[in-house]
């Protein structure tokens, strides 16, 4: 499925946001300019500069331009916000990502999966477990669960390159949603064994359930993230009662 113009245009603009090239506080080019630059309707433009604000880059302001309110997190930290592919976010963190695939199972869903995840009880999922690496150190424990009759033929070599990629591109099915819910654990014995951990006795846990444009749940996810190297952004608009 090739991607949307105004998606290429967020996406270029975002970097150029995320290396300084469109510096915090200052204005990006009008909207006239960017429609030169990049050669596309006013809509298309409207369209990538919404994502950006949506995704906290940018602040629109009626009658001024549009102004920079991103700001990178400091560089030892791993942060998390939208829905983004690992690989996506790694990038995004000037990380090198790397992944290894710990167990790709097919699994039937009982009562306590049922209880834990919201899928159907009786229902096939794919179970993917993996290592995820930032800089060459393992620092974070992913456990997926894909609902099959949506996300059929998952591999090896998709675990390990990226699943979102391959939903998007390659299925077409839209990611729309994703729930998630922050906590701190306790160590388990899985983290102890692949991760670094160093003296760390918690982890911090992301817990999500993402949706299509269906609105039907297709992924259940639980990432662990050694704390240090954790962090998660959000952006809220006050809105008047």
């Amino acid at each position: 499925m090739p991607r949307a113009k105004y998606q290429t245009i967020y996406q270029d603009i975002k970097q150029k946001i995320e290396t300084g090239e469109y510096e915090f506080q200052k204005l990006i080019p009008s909207e006239n300019s960017l429609v030169g630059i990049y050669n596309c309707s006013r809509n298309t433009i409207r369209r990538a500069i919404f994502e950006l604000a949506e995704g906290g880059y940018v602040q629109s302001m009626h009658g001024v331009g549009v102004r920079v309110i991103y700001q990178p997190v400091s560089p030892t930290a791993f942060s998390m916000g939208g829905i983004e592919s690992f690989r996506e976010s790694a990038i995004r963190n000037h990380k090198v990502p790397g992944t290894k695939v710990l167990n790709l199972t097919n699994i039937t869903v009982d009562a306590r999966i049922a209880a834990r995840t919201g899928f159907p009880e009786g229902e096939e999922v794919c179970l993917l477990q993996r290592v995820r690496y930032l800089d060459g150190q393992p620092l974070i424990l992913d456990m997926n669960m894909f609902l099959t009759s949506l996300v059929p033929g998952l591999t090896v070599e998709i675990a390990e390159r990226s699943v979102y990629d391959y939903i998007e591109n390659d299925l077409g099915m839209p990611i729309v949603t994703s729930k998630r819910r922050i906590t701190v654990e306790r160590v388990t014995e899985l983290d102890e064994k692949w991760l670094d951990l160093g003296d760390y006795n918690c982890m911090a846990v992301i817990s999500g359930k993402v949706y299509n444009a269906d609105g039907v749940m297709f992924e259940f996810t639980q990432s662990r993230h050694r704390p240090d190297y954790f962090s998660f952004y959000d952006t809220a608009v006050r809105k008047k009662l």
